[in-house]
């Protein structure tokens, strides 16, 4: 077994740690669950893997993206019904970073104390803590986010968004989002805040479905907002001057005085205007002075067809010449986001995992080989869906009029979790250090920066925001609970043993009164 370096607090400032002290030390993972419950061991097994990869401590903060992570009805009602489901990860997670802190110190010689004749003593295991504390969960629909951080008192504040762009424009497809203030610590042992949005998605599903893709894509960018954009229109809508306004006449003055107060008027408008453009732009996903990430089943693909009959599909056999690497030429997103037609401005890590969906299991195999008591799953892909990398996390990397060091965010790994039995997608993971910058050393500049996609979303918004979209988003929640609640009572034993029981509660009553 390969020595582990020794562990150490992951606020420390020493040499050993090997994230860079100006750095959060982040973990995002995005999981399609395919409305079951995970298996908790299993799931800390494959998470307290992911922790040692290229690392030697704990992260700081970790943040799940869920997809359809409870079936629709208990989704679309949430709270009570969802709990279970959500709890399950929480565990999982603390099981895997208990385990991960009490792992023996491979660099410790115990030959050393076989041959000592001092008679040691072992004092009493400590009372288990729980390294991660729940800081934040919000859904909307089936898509959940959900934060975790070392030490809760670094989250200095949590900002909440959501937009569904299913049916209706529920939350059967939608995006919910975090924007966190975090203080971390500086090289000389001072505090500094930076801040993080964190996106969760699940996009349209289906091989020909790509411009959908793109316009659920649009929808986020036009309704996923941290405030309601109508109140900031309101005053502009008061203060708008009038455009049937007329010189007053009999004024000597009247030609240079009406043409100065039309450009005084126009300058005012003008500045107005420009303010106005400001706040929408920090409200949105967009917002300069926050870091943002985008995780999800994305559901792009690497075909607008299904495949036919015998087709070649990807091998993980490395020298096989249909090796899953010749198929990522094809995948979808990254040829919509070089186009500047999806995920405006973001950055994502070189992918060299396998594809993450559709995968049938199959039953088990007593043969395979088990890593600490945990099954490695047989698997074939499903032969009616070519195999793509749909689950994805992306990043909008510091922009770069920023001067402060250091001026990009390292990324430490970019990797999918194994095949479980309870779902037919890969959880993918990212490990990222993400420099703690401020908001002064994040400002932007007074003129456009053009990128290789064209100028920066955190200057000007690819869309323009919805007035609406907080309207539209009650709307669709009260569509939702509707929905949610007729599903349950007829699609569920739970229901209808309720229905059952006001039935005969209603029936009785009316016996009762006759």
């Amino acid at each position: 077994m390969m020595a582990k370096t020794p562990l150490v607090d992951v606020n420390s400032t020493t040499p050993t740690d090997k994230m860079a002290p100006s750095t959060l030390d982040l973990f995002v993972l995005t999981f399609n669950c395919a409305k079951n419950f995970i298996d908790v061991g299993v799931f800390a097994s494959h998470l307290n893997a992911a922790f040692k990869h290229n690392a030697t401590v704990l992260p700081e903060v970790v943040v799940f993206s869920l997809q359809e992570i409870a079936p629709l009805s208990y989704s679309f009602i949430g709270g009570y019904f969802l709990n279970p489901y959500l709890a399950r990860f929480e565990e999982a997670l603390n099981i895997a970073a208990t385990r991960y802190t009490s792992e023996p110190d491979s660099n410790d010689d115990s030959s050393d104390a076989a041959d000592d004749d001092a008679i040691s003593v072992k004092p009493t295991a400590p009372t288990p803590v729980r390294p991660y504390t729940l800081v934040r969960t919000r859904n909307v629909g089936m898509t959940a986010i959900v934060l975790f951080a070392r030490n809760p008192e670094s989250i200095l504040r949590v900002q909440e968004a959501e937009v569904g762009f299913g049916a209706a424009e529920m939350g059967n497809k939608g995006a919910v989002a975090l924007r966190v203030l975090y203080e971390g610590v500086t090289t000389d042992g001072g505090k500094k805040e930076t801040e993080l949005t964190f996106v969760a998605t699940h996009l349209a599903a289906m091989e020909w479905n790509l411009p959908r893709r793109n316009a659920n894509w649009a929808a986020i960018m036009r309704g996923l907002t941290f405030e309601n954009p109508e109140t900031l229109l309101k005053p502009k809508k008061k203060n708008e001057p009038s455009s049937t306004a007329a010189p007053a006449e009999g004024d000597g003055q009247a030609d240079g005085a009406g043409d100065e107060g039309v450009h005084l008027l126009h300058d005012e408008h003008h500045a107005a205007t420009l303010a106005l453009q400001k706040r929408l732009q920090e409200i949105s996903v967009f917002k300069p002075s926050s870091h943002l990430f985008v995780g999800g089943d994305l559901n792009y693909r690497i075909s607008t067809t299904s495949p036919p009959p015998m087709a070649t599909f990807p091998s993980l056999e490395p020298d096989s010449e249909h090796h899953y690497s010749r198929f990522f030429a094809l995948d979808q997103l990254t040829r919509e986001r070089q186009a500047g037609r999806t995920l405006h401005g973001l950055s994502e890590a070189e992918v060299k995992f396998p594809p993450t969906y559709k995968y049938n299991v199959l039953p088990p195999d007593d043969t395979r080989l088990k890593v600490d008591g945990v099954e490695d799953v047989p698997w074939v892909f499903a032969p009616h869906r070519y195999p793509g990398w749909t689950d994805r996390i992306l990043f909008l990397d510091v922009p770069s009029w920023t001067k402060a060091e250091p001026q990009k965010i390292e990324v430490k790994s970019y990797d999918a979790l194994p095949v479980v039995r309870s779902s037919d997608h890969r959880a993918v993971f990212l490990r990222a250090a993400v420099p703690l910058l401020t908001e002064e050393e994040l400002v932007r500049p007074s003129t456009e920066v053009p990128t290789a996609n064209g100028v920066d979303p955190r200057l000007v918004l690819p869309v323009a925001i919805d007035p609406e979209a907080w309207e539209r988003r009650a709307a669709a929640r009260r569509k939702e609970m509707f929905v949610g609640w007729s599903m349950f009572l007829w699609s569920t034993k739970q229901g209808a043993l309720l229905l059952a029981t006001l039935l005969a509660v209603g029936a009785g009553a009316w016996w009762l009164s006759q």
